[in-house]
């Protein structure tokens, strides 16, 4: 490669981190990743992001609309995935006042919210058949009504769609549409597991580290060979979000400003491929969280609330804390300890 070429190469890389400044990585696999992202950003195009739990995919939805032309207004999130099924209708497209039981004020969905925007459908996998039909009529026409009226209202909306199914195999047991799947997969990105990108697990591990312990103003300045080698023989079936858990268990149990071998609390288990035991994988992920969140509970010693308490370590309000709590079958603190 000739000088100038290497100049222009070097430059266009430094270039590219600098846009995409929040996803870390050196593989090539992330570095491909990157080079499909910048060729859409511009663009209008929807784009579908898949990939396990924990890749990132908001991530790189959020990174593909920060450098888009609609970049000047946040990006619009639904989590299709943790609506009630009585009320995702009324979420994305609004209602009217009167519409329906409970409806006493006119309510501005998220397709209208996101007009000149873009609208992020997390886990669009998990949408009721009745009302993909719905978002492929809007997706096909720009137009939406809001329930309760026959009023059309014209819309700009950039779609990104993001789902940690096989949508592909969605299809063929009729659980998802197959002209929706084709209208969202205009632009697939497939984003690699950590275990297939390993050369990014330390430089992950080492932005999580100056980013936690500034978080918990906990100073750590070496981690031992046997702790990185710990996170490199693991095969994180939680991806970069349970590493990022790990890091942050490891900065609280750390001594001497050090991050030793025993700090790591990852078992030595294989990612089990075969489809039978998806069940174990799954619960290997909530077991995860569970562990990770009593953690933090028993740092704070039951204190969920306040500057002090787990909600703020954790970054989630409160309210979130308690129904995490709820749902993994953690017994309650008392948050006033």
């Amino acid at each position: 490669m000739g000088l100038q070429k290497q100049r222009i190469f070097l430059e266009k890389n430094v270039e590219t981190k600098a846009r995409h400044s929040e996803i870390i990585g050196e593989s090539t696999a992330i570095k491909n990743s990157l080079t499909l992202l910048d060729k859409i950003a511009y663009t209008s195009c929807t784009v579908l992001i898949t990939g396990e739990t924990g890749t990132g995919k908001e991530l790189v939805a959020r990174a593909i609309h920060n450098n888009s032309p609609r970049k000047n207004k946040s990006m619009i999130k639904v989590n299709c995935a943790t609506l009630p099924a009585n009320l995702i209708e009324s979420e994305l497209f609004g209602h009217e006042r009167g519409s329906f039981t409970g409806a006493y004020e006119r309510h501005i969905g998220k397709f209208e919210m996101a007009n000149n925007n873009t609208l992020f459908l997390d886990e669009i996998g998990e949408m009721p058949l009745e009302l993909q039909a719905k978002l492929l009529s809007v997706l096909q026409d720009r137009v939406i009504y809001r329930i309760g009226s026959k009023n059309t209202i014209t819309i700009d909306v950039r779609i990104i769609a993001a789902t940690n199914r096989n949508l592909e195999l969605e299809v063929e047991e009729g659980r998802f549409r197959a002209d929706l799947y084709y209208r969202l997969n205009i632009f697939p990105i497939e984003l690699p597991s950590l275990r297939e990108r390993r050369d990014d697990i330390i430089p992950l591990a080492n932005h999580f580290i100056e980013k936690i312990s500034e978080r918990l103003a906990k100073k750590i300045n070496m981690v031992t060979h046997w702790a990185f080698q710990d996170l490199l023989d693991y095969d994180w079936p939680g991806n970069i979000r349970e590493l990022e858990h790990t890091v942050e268990r490891s900065i609280l149990l750390a001594e001497d400003k050090t991050i030793r071998r025993f700090c790591i609390p990852v078992k030595k288990r294989k990612l089990m491929a075969k489809s039978g035991q998806d069940r174990t994988f799954i619960k290997t992920i909530a077991e995860n969280e569970r562990d990770h969140i009593t953690l933090i509970l028993e740092y704070c010693r039951g204190r969920i609330s306040g500057i002090n308490g787990a909600a703020h370590l954790l970054g989630v309000p409160s309210t979130t804390l308690h129904s995490k709590l709820k749902r993994l079958g953690i017994d309650k603190f008392d948050s006033g300890h």
